[in-house]
């Protein structure tokens, strides 16, 4: 399965996750709070997930023509749409901004664009603050990132600099890890309870 599939059938499958959630509360006819974290569900949100979806599946045909640069530009448009619940921090929206930003920055890697990449994760990182799947992942490509510019500095002569990004890289990976396994253990954990 090709990154931009693995991305949509991630994307789609939390869309669908978050309908299932709408669609038992619709008897109630209103949007659906959880005071704990402000999670809200409703028609807005809705048409902003499916709005993402829709653009992921463009970037995908896209990505299949070779056009990187529609990909990307395909993708800015969700990051770029109005949000519903201005103001407030949605954690739905929030995840949909992450992978975007994520998947922005893997199709930045493949036009040699680090500098872009990196503006990417960062970016996305900003939206992925507590450590879920979608920070994991930033931080791993924030990993790959300053693992293709360590290759870019070494063969440009700098080698210390090439040698900070190295490490660097590893340090990122070594998060992303530590946060992919923290994920997969509260999983865990709350099964056993």
């Amino acid at each position: 399965m090709t990154t931009a599939r693995a991305h949509l059938a991630g994307l789609m499958l939390f869309v669908a996750t978050v309908a299932g959630i709408a669609l038992a509360q619709c008897a109630k006819s209103e949007a659906v709070s959880n005071e704990s974290d402000a999670a809200i569900v409703d028609n807005e949100l809705l048409a902003f997930l499916s709005l993402a979806r829709a653009h992921h599946h463009e970037a995908n045909l896209l990505e299949d023509d070779g056009d990187v640069g529609g990909a990307i530009g395909a993708l800015q448009k969700i990051v770029d749409a109005p949000k519903p619940h201005a103001g407030e921090r949605v954690p739905e929206i929030e995840e949909v901004l992450a992978d975007a930003y994520a998947r922005m920055a893997e199709l930045e890697l493949r036009r040699k664009d680090t500098a872009a990449a990196k503006r990417d994760v960062e970016a996305g990182l900003s939206h992925a603050t507590e450590p879920t799947y979608f920070r994991g992942h930033l931080l791993e490509v924030f990993g790959i990132v300053e693992e293709t510019r360590t290759a870019d500095l070494k063969d440009a002569g700098n080698l210390g600099e090439s040698e900070i990004a190295r490490k660097h890289a590893l340090e990122l990976l070594h998060q992303a890890v530590d946060v992919q396994e923290g994920v997969i253990n509260h999983v865990l954990d709350a099964g056993t309870k």
